[in-house]
């Protein structure tokens, strides 16, 4: 049986009518800037299920341009999100799609930076302003954005997953969850991080000077006002 928090009964603190299409919407947004690592240009949104019927009733357009400019979801400028957006000269599109066999409140992210790099994120709300983060540049990954996240794709070699978690663990630092996803043996591979505390760059250097790694990106989790 599931313990219910505070959090889960009372629900996120945010601006506008639904927590699924606002707070959660704006939660996504903000993990898939995180994600793109560098100044965003362009982005087309990709609304699935009702996401794609509601979203600008619900105000869901308003939340993912406060959170790829960075917004938490009770930032009161949410609302002129999409006016802040055009005046900084960010360009968004809002497309309606089918994503598949995915939760009715999915959106892929599909993120322009200045440098012309191309990032792809998909997740869905799935409700109380929870989330998960479902695909990263089309590898199927999860994880929540509740803890510290290391996101590490690295060269699928024996011992690595090892050498990764005894610097995490060395550095005093509690990992909560591990996963990996590999397309095929010996080729490339994800591992995911939810720890306990933020990991320092430091922590991150020593990660990359181990050898075989080919990115690291690391979120702060969301956290409520």
């Amino acid at each position: 049986m599931r313990n219910y928090s505070a959090f889960d009964i009372l629900g996120p603190a945010m601006i506008g009518p639904s927590s699924s299409h606002t707070a959660g919407a704006a939660r996504l947004a903000k993990v898939a800037r995180i994600i793109a690592g560098k100044d965003i240009k362009e982005v087309k949104f990709l609304l699935h299920g009702s996401f794609a019927k509601t979203y600008r009733g619900h105000g869901t357009d308003r939340a993912l341009a406060a959170g790829i400019l960075g917004m938490e979801p009770w930032d009161e400028r949410l609302r002129a999100a999409i006016d802040i957006a055009e005046i900084q000269g960010l360009k968004m599109e809002f497309i309606e799609a089918d994503l598949g066999d995915e939760h009715p409140n999915t959106v892929k992210f599909l993120i322009t930076t200045y440098d012309d790099n191309v990032v792809e994120v998909m997740g869905s709300s799935i409700g109380g302003g929870n989330i998960i983060i479902k695909e990263v540049d089309g590898e199927k990954i999860e994880f929540t954005g509740e803890y510290p996240t290391l996101i590490i794709k690295h060269v699928d070699v024996p011992g690595i997953i090892s050498k990764v978690s005894s610097i995490i663990y060395e550095a005093k630092i509690n990992i909560a969850t591990m996963k990996v996803y590999r397309s095929s043996r010996g080729s490339e591979a994800t591992m995911i991080f939810e720890t306990d505390s933020d990991v320092p760059q430091k922590l991150i250097q020593d990660i990359i000077d181990i050898g075989n790694i080919k990115s690291i990106r690391a979120i702060s989790p969301i956290v409520e006002r």
